[in-house]
């Protein structure tokens, strides 16, 4: 089976076409060498390949006919990429939240409705002290 479809049968890449796009930019490597889309995969095979900003290391051991549903995937591959690569997802994902908390940057809709009110309230405060000064 080509390395395309059968990174697309176990669900690592949505389409077929980010597979391709993956081997084209040196993403993809079987047993330590470069792939191209129609590189054929066998069993025992070690496919390493760059995603979500981690190296992910696979064995294949069988071969699917087509598209398997995500509970069956563990039957056609071995997931051997070390435990530390995903923590240290998790921690890029905790410092990227570090530097930019959510809710800042630009306002939201309720955001502005406060400031506008908040306008509004001076302004209208502004408007009752020049009525009063005038009496």
């Amino acid at each position: 089976m080509r390395i395309d479809k059968y990174l697309w049968c176990v669900r690592y890449y949505k389409t077929r076409n980010m597979v391709t796009e993956a081997c084209k930019k040196n993403h993809i490597t079987v047993n330590g060498v470069v792939a191209k889309p129609s590189k054929e995969v066998f069993p025992s095979d070690k496919i390493t390949f760059r995603k979500d900003q981690i190296t992910q290391t696979i064995t294949v051991l069988d071969i699917p006919e087509n598209r398997v549903g995500a509970k069956l995937v563990d039957i056609y591959r071995r997931n051997d990429t070390p435990a530390e690569v995903y923590q240290h997802l998790e921690l890029l994902k905790l410092s990227k939240e570090h530097y930019r908390k959510s809710g800042t940057g630009r306002p939201t809709k309720k955001d502005r409705r406060d400031i506008d009110d908040y306008g509004n309230e001076i302004h209208e405060d502004d408007d009752e002290d020049n009525l009063n000064s005038n009496f």
